[in-house]
């Protein structure tokens, strides 16, 4: 384990399918990337990306998201998700720049924050 530290950056890739997949209530003659599902990702990338260094007992937990989603991905469509960190504030809040991508497109683009916590004190 390293310190978490400012630059620090992670990519994930993932599929559009299951659960990240919308027709908006079947308003759409297809399915698509929900922005919900593009969250869920973004949340999921930044939490691995502090779990490596942070210690034991320790975890975090997303607070705000502020993320426009600017492009469509259908059904298996490959994606990816970038991550930075851009902030540590009082040791405990963690504010990234965060972007999805189906190849060089942008598909969501924004910010993303997390809070420390220990989860020691919760059974964890």
């Amino acid at each position: 384990m390293t310190e978490l530290q400012t630059g620090a950056e992670r990519t994930e890739t993932f599929e559009v399918d299951g659960v990240l997949l919308t027709n908006v209530g079947g308003t759409l003659p297809f399915e698509a990337l929900s922005t919900p599902g593009m969250i869920g990702m973004i949340e999921q990338c930044a939490a691995l990306l502090a779990q490596e260094h942070l210690p034991e007992g320790k975890a975090t937990v997303g607070f705000e998201v502020c993320v426009k989603h600017v492009g469509a991905a259908v059904k298996g469509a490959q994606c990816t998700v970038q991550t930075r960190l851009r902030e540590v504030v009082d040791g405990r809040k963690l504010r990234f720049d965060v972007e999805v991508l189906e190849g060089e497109r942008t598909l969501g683009v924004g910010t993303h924050e997390r809070r420390v916590i220990d989860t020691s004190a919760m059974g964890g």
